[in-house]
């Protein structure tokens, strides 16, 4: 038996196991570096909402600070500072005021680099940010 015939009886037999290992790797690839992406871009959407919702935490009704030394929230400007925040950074996102906490919640969509190639287009990521007003420093900083 010599090589060429050898090699003869395996024509186009290789080529699907290499075009469906292809696509495996190149999932894997797409899951690793697509899932990184969303995970930047939760992380940066958590921080930009925590940051909004400290922003809006700083709506302190001076009168009853003053009255009964009890920190509470002006809930409309409270909204209002939240959202002009998020104006200023470029980003949208829900604000609620319960009580004296702020919450924010910023949605966006993560492009994707290799997942697009196998209909994934966007990865859809969301952060979450809540603030009180606090009184003072609570604990030293070393």
């Amino acid at each position: 038996m010599t090589c060429r015939s050898w090699w003869a009886g395996e024509e186009g037999r290789v080529s699907a196991f290499v075009v469906v290992f292809t696509i495996g790797i190149l999932a894997l690839a797409g899951l690793t570096l697509d899932g990184g992406l969303a995970l930047a871009a939760k992380v940066r959407a958590t921080g930009q909402a925590e940051a909004a919702a400290r922003a809006g935490a700083q709506a302190i009704d001076l009168r009853a600070y003053r009255a009964s030394g009890r920190l509470e929230l002006l809930p409309e400007q409270a909204i209002a500072d939240t959202r002009r925040y998020l104006a200023s950074i470029g980003a949208t996102g829900t604000v609620s005021v319960s009580g004296n906490t702020v919450t924010v919640t910023i949605t966006t969509t993560q492009r994707t680099q290799l997942l697009g190639l196998i209909g994934v287009a966007s990865l859809s990521v969301q952060g979450v940010g809540r603030a009180r007003p606090q009184r003072g420093v609570r604990t030293a900083e070393p």
